[in-house]
């Protein structure tokens, strides 16, 4: 064990924590908590997933990426199969669009709903069921006769789309704040590159084959990172140590010794299980307490609210300027679904040198830090975004000029000063999830989750009103107006960033949870660097049967 500390010197590392029981019972509250405090991770360092090699990490990193990606498919793809629809259903576009708005929508209030359940109840299990219902709404709406049917499944899919504050709750799991730079950069990547694959791959689909197969390549995709991810370890840490206990117990029973440990969140399951099914209302009193975390959370902390909608407003404004592709491109310059599609690439070249760019930040960073001996700030983490803001409207202005036939002949000048809105919009997402992982720790899949909430909901939005700006406004002389519209609503989006970056201290003071957060990290990082490991407490064996007493909790 000591030579497990001394590998982990460089930030605070979960420590080893038993509390006394007698019999089945944990002494302990109603939510399943024992009596040495709320969750964390102070319990057998050396299972949880801080403690895991770096390579086991990044397998677990690479499988999410493709789960993150895959999530994203489903809310763009559908795009390149509005016009198969109207056909197929006499519908118009108008009723076409309402799916989309309908599953980001409900895709806003689903990343809400999975993402305390599985701070509670474990990664694994809550985002593959989130997945399972996902390809199964999403088959049914491929094998749909009516609109109708395609309408429900939109809505049902959308509902039980987990989003990325799982995802990014699973970083937070593996990654202490001052190392999980890379692993979000990383699962951001995955998640503003899901929505530019779906119009890539949909011009294909729209082009060669049936409006059904749109549905079908989702659930395709989906399964397969579905068994993928299935076969990972969990990474939460109460599950982790629920499964430890449990082995220790089935081994007792082998050797004919009876054990009564328990895991911190065994008793409460079984315990809701019951009362569930009788309708107990403490029981759904918790559920509710637990379902309304993130909106909470949304609500009364500054960070999760401010944040969110600047990272909202953001996403909204490029799904729009996403959607004018086919009004902009199509006509005037006789461009095909499969040509269109091709356009998006350049927004990944974006997005892959906004990756690059902080990869090569959270390096100077980290140097920097290790040199001084202080932690990172947290305000630090925007700074990169001061400079990095600012593309968005001039990415903006310069597509809106460059894409008048009547001023450059070709679309491609158009389409390459979209690589300056992709380096922004990343950089504005990472940075806002980045800045709240760290601030949230064990509760980051809550506080993501508004950022999820606010982005899907106001990209719904902005799916009813993206075509008919660009169609109404400056038609027939020009397509720009709607371009310059959103340049100019961009200009005022990124003026939060410099007030967080200058003001985030006084603001994460009135922040309560973070500020927890934050005194809870200071006390690991005590408990670290003083002279002795500190003694488990609490654990006893009983001198006459040579049963252990014990339960793990989390301090």
């Amino acid at each position: 064990m000591s030579d497990l500390i001394e590998s982990e010197k460089k930030g605070p590392l979960p420590e080893v924590h038993l509390v006394e029981t007698r019999d089945t019972e944990t002494r302990g509250n109603s939510q399943g908590e024992t009596s040495s405090g709320p969750d964390n991770k102070n319990a057998y360092p050396e299972l949880l997933a801080y403690s895991w090699p770096t390579w086991k990490k990044w397998v677990h990193l690479t499988v999410v990426f493709f789960v993150q990606i895959s999530m994203n498919y489903n809310a763009s793809v559908v795009g390149n199969a509005l016009g198969l629809l109207e056909k197929r259903f006499e519908i118009t576009e108008f009723q076409a669009r309402l799916q989309m708005f309908a599953f980001l929508v409900a895709y806003a209030f689903g990343c809400e709903l999975w993402a305390p359940w599985s701070e509670d109840f474990g990664r694994r299990w809550i985002l593959t069921g989130s997945l399972l219902l996902v390809n199964i709404w999403a088959a049914m709406c491929g094998s749909a006769t009516n609109f109708t049917t395609i309408m429900v499944g939109r809505v049902l899919g959308g509902l039980c789309s987990a989003g990325g504050s799982i995802t990014l709750g699973i970083v937070a799991d593996m990654f202490r704040p001052d190392e999980q730079g890379y692993a979000v950069n990383f699962v951001v990547l995955a998640s503003v590159s899901g929505s530019v694959v779906g119009p890539v791959v949909g011009g294909y689909l729209e082009e060669n084959v049936e409006w059904e197969w749109n549905f079908w390549s989702q659930v395709i995709f989906g399964v397969l990172v579905m068994a993928a991810f299935v076969a990972l370890p969990e990474t939460r840490a109460k599950e982790i140590l629920n499964s430890k206990a449990k082995a220790l117990r089935t081994d007792a029973a082998k050797e004919g010794r009876p054990c009564h440990i328990k895991g911190p969140r065994e008793n409460v399951d079984i315990m809701s299980r019951r009362q569930i099914l009788t309708g107990h209302p403490e029981t759904w009193r918790h559920i509710f307490t637990i379902w309304l975390r993130p909106f909470k959370m949304f609500v009364t902390e500054p960070i999760v609210l401010f944040l969110s909608l600047l990272s909202g407003f953001s996403d909204a404004l490029i799904f729009t300027f996403l959607n004018s592709y086919g009004v902009v491109f199509k006509e005037p310059y006789k461009l095909g679904p499969v040509q269109i599609g091709h356009g998006f690439l350049f927004l990944i070249v974006g997005y892959i040198i906004g990756y690059v760019a902080y990869i090569v930040d959270f390096w100077v960073k980290k140097r920097r830090s290790k040199r001084s001996g202080e932690p990172i700030n947290p305000e630090s983490r925007l700074f990169l975004l001061l400079f990095i803001a600012p593309f968005l409207p001039v990415g903006m202005f310069l597509f809106a000029w460059l894409s008048e036939p009547s001023i450059v002949s070709s679309p491609w000048p158009a389409l390459s000063s979209t690589v300056l809105v992709g380096i922004a919009n990343y950089a504005i997402y990472l940075a806002t999830v980045d800045y709240m992982v760290a601030a949230y720790g064990a509760f980051a899949a809550s506080a993501t989750g508004g950022n999820g909430f606010a982005r899907d909901l106001l990209a719904g939005i902005s799916a009813l009103y993206a075509n008919p700006l660009y169609e109404n406004v400056g038609r027939p002389e020009n397509t720009r107006n709607g371009s310059v519209i959103l340049a100019c609503i961009s200009i005022g989006v990124i003026i939060p960033i410099y007030a967080f970056y200058f003001k985030g201290e006084w603001i994460r003071g009135h922040s309560s949870m973070a500020e927890d957060f934050k005194k809870q990290e200071a006390v690991r990082e005590e408990q670290l660097t003083g002279s002795r490991r500190p003694t488990p407490i609490g654990s006893r064996r009983n001198s006459s049967t040579g049963e252990v007493d014990i339960a793990f909790g989390t301090a």
